[in-house]
């Protein structure tokens, strides 16, 4: 059972807390390029300020005097000590935005720093449920036949009508192509019942856009 996205919330935060130290504030994150941890930690709080202020509370509008690692990660905690709450009592809609973002960019500071990702985080679940729906509405937006995703513990249909195509990838792999961060030719060499070529252009979505290489 996957547990509530505010708790899944806390979990991500606390997880990149544990990676982001000040020794490597200045590593460059290669999936989010021009952006160093440092960085990565102060778009994370800017989106926890945004949305404590957009449910009116006041610690929203807080941000750390100086950029850093250290005192990002210290004023996300304050932040989410009071935004957490407030997400579990609005429900979905802020909540499974926030982990996703959160969890794609733990993943994201797990790359640049080389360190394996634990293959059963439980923020996998529900972000990709997520991610599967993003990606489902692109596939109808770019009028393609059907597609099935398959994982090894879930699968999700794209589209509208008969599944003409089948995608089956392991879940970290899978998260990545969904979330931008793998090319179309890393995303082609995935297993596929058959060309893949038609649903490349659907990875491109919302704010998610596969490199070049």
């Amino acid at each position: 059972m996957t547990a509530p996205d505010h708790l899944l919330y806390r979990r991500v935060r606390r997880d990149i807390g544990l990676l982001a130290t000040r020794q490597v504030a200045d590593a460059p994150v290669p999936a989010c390029p021009e952006w160093t941890v440092a960085d990565l930690v102060a778009h994370l709080l800017e989106v926890a300020g945004n949305v404590a202020a957009r449910l009116g509370s006041p610690v929203g509008t807080a941000q750390p005097r100086q950029p850093g690692v250290e005192l990002g990660l210290e004023e996300w905690d304050r932040v989410s000590h009071v935004l957490e709450p407030l997400v579990e009592l609005e429900g979905p809609r802020s909540a499974g935005r926030m982990v996703m973002d959160a969890f794609t960019h733990l993943l994201d500071l797990h790359a640049a720093l080389d360190v394996p990702a634990d293959p059963d985080h439980p923020a996998y679940r529900s972000t990709l449920d997520l991610l599967a729906g993003g990606f489902s509405a692109s596939v109808r937006a770019h009028h393609l036949p059907v597609l099935r995703i398959e994982s090894p513990t879930t699968s999700w249909t794209t589209g509208d009508g008969p599944v003409v195509r089948t995608l089956r990838a392991g879940t970290h792999d899978l998260h990545r192509s969904l979330a931008g961060r793998r090319s179309h030719a890393e995303i082609a060499a995935l297993d596929w019942d058959g060309p893949p070529g038609p649903w490349l252009q659907a990875f491109t979505w919302g704010p998610f856009t596969p490199p070049a290489d």
